[in-house]
């Protein structure tokens, strides 16, 4: 005779399948599950944390071979910084949907330390009474914690800022210092496109970065040891 499988097939009864639901109130059995599932969480936000650090990497030696090339030689034409600019827009998309990814498994690690170790080590209470439940939550329906519009914004205050900023001053100093038998305007022009006309379109990416990096509105993600004062965890007693 057949056992009943609650309408699903598979070799397993419903109780082996439900095993993990026996470590829910079972104390000694879920303190040793925790570590295991918090070094996977901690694996995984290195190895997005290294992507995007990668990334950056090649930002970096893009646009230094780009600088090394356009000064190069008088020659050398300034529209190769915009093509870099160009492409360094690439790399930071590409950026923020991993530092998205990051952040997710972070957000993870840092939810495990809130309310486990931090309880641990002083029982003075938990950052969220239904950890367990949001944690479960998260876990069946994972989400990113922090918007495309929030991830784009950090990346370009903390590292493609300057990148853009560099690159851009390049530019103007290659269509000017380096090119005095022209006028700025002919050094800067396109093929079609008046130098004064790149300029302006110039003007306003930056703008645009400006004005995305200092997006007004609250801080959707949770901030932590930014803004906050320095503790005394080093002062000599």
């Amino acid at each position: 005779m057949a056992d009943e499988r609650d309408g699903r097939n598979g070799p397993l009864d419903r109780d082996d399948q439900e095993i993990g639901a026996t470590v829910a109130n079972d104390t000694e059995s879920l303190l040793s599950v925790l570590p295991h599932f918090y070094r996977g969480e901690v694996s995984q936000a290195n190895s997005a944390q290294d992507r995007i650090d990668r990334t950056t990497d090649w930002a970096i030696t893009l646009l230094a071979a780009l600088l090394s090339l356009v000064f190069s030689s008088r020659n050398m034409p300034a529209f190769l910084l915009l093509i870099g600019m160009f492409v360094l827009s690439i790399f930071l998309f590409y950026e923020v949907r991993r530092y998205r990814f990051y952040d997710h498994w972070r957000a993870r690690v840092r939810f495990v330390q809130e309310n486990v170790f931090a309880n641990a080590l002083e029982p003075t209470g938990v950052e969220h009474p239904a950890w367990r439940e949001e944690l479960s939550d998260d876990l069946r329906n994972p989400t990113f914690k922090v918007s495309t519009r929030e991830a784009l914004s950090r990346r370009i205050r903390r590292v493609y800022g300057l990148l853009f900023g560099v690159a851009g001053i390049g530019w103007a100093f290659k269509v000017t210092l380096f090119t005095p038998e022209q006028q700025w305007t002919e050094a800067a022009e396109l093929p079609g496109i008046h130098g004064s006309v790149v300029a302006v379109f110039l003007g306003l990416f930056f703008a645009s970065l400006i004005v995305i990096a200092l997006w007004p509105g609250g801080r959707e993600a949770k901030g932590e040891i930014h803004g906050t004062e320095p503790g005394d965890w080093k002062n000599d007693r």
